[in-house]
């Protein structure tokens, strides 16, 4: 008997609302160049709202049958993306044999490298260079000095797909990351082309604490394949009243 290779179940979820997308949004209404955040984009917390969301997410999960609920849960090691799991954690999102989640650096968000903090108006302004580069290469292939393009991200996800792999089959598994993460994950899952996944990036931004589910089809190949349930499902928090917010996590000529 061939054994199955995917987990049953994955949930992949963007974080809550953080203090830098709020930040972002001021910025790019505002015309400025750059966004005002204090910290490392590593330590950028959620805002109140995002703790909402997070809260609401995990009793949503909470009301589920214990079967449809997380049993592992792996998170970008960015301070929003843990809290958000911790959160969701703390409201009962999860089943009574996950653990703590657990950070993976590989779940990232994508690094800007020399664009970070600026808006779409700061890169024309201080880097025309890269925004040339940029609409020459395109968003997929475009690599910022000292950053990432999507390939890059996508890359570093592969390895993290061996691991849900080896590690997770048969298993029901929520990641907590990024918009591009989402995206990127959404491209391996169903063997996307770049015009795809770019055609659904360009739709619409992935709304914080959104849910994108994936079931396992045994039947699909002789080790099953992921099948999109659903995707940006943001039901769980307009039941709870939480607001849905989807600022991006970059500027739109840099993400």
């Amino acid at each position: 008997m061939v054994a199955l290779r995917w987990p049953e179940r994955l949930w992949i979820v963007r974080h809550g609302e953080s203090a830098g997308n709020v930040a972002r949004d001021l910025a790019t209404s505002s015309g400025l160049g750059r966004i005002d955040i204090a910290e490392r984009d590593v330590d950028v917390p959620l805002s109140a709202l995002g703790e909402s969301q997070a809260c609401a997410l995990g009793r949503w999960f909470a009301s589920q049958p214990e079967a449809d609920r997380p049993e592992v849960v792996l998170t970008s090691p960015y301070l929003r993306a843990l809290r958000t799991a911790d959160i969701m954690r703390e409201c009962g999102g999860f089943s009574h044999e996950a653990h703590r989640p657990t950070p993976d650096e590989r779940l990232r968000e994508k690094e800007f490298g020399v664009l970070d903090r600026l808006t779409s108006t700061g890169i024309r302004e201080l880097f025309p260079d890269q925004a040339e580069f940029r609409r020459l290469l395109g968003k997929f292939y475009h690599r910022p000095p000292g950053g990432e393009s999507w390939c890059d991200v996508i890359l570093r996800i592969r390895s993290a797909m061996d691991t849900l792999s080896l590690h997770y089959a048969g298993q029901r598994v929520l990641i907590v990351s990024h918009q591009v993460v989402v995206l990127c994950l959404r491209y391996l899952l169903e063997n996307m082309t770049e015009a795809e996944i770019l055609a659904i990036d360009a739709a619409g931004d992935v709304a914080n604490c959104s849910v994108t589910e994936y079931r396992l089809d045994p039947k699909a190949s002789p080790h099953g394949e992921l099948r999109l349930a659903r995707y940006n499902f943001t039901a769980p928090l307009e039941e709870a009243g939480a607001s849905v917010t989807s600022e991006p996590d970059a500027p739109v000529a840099a993400r």
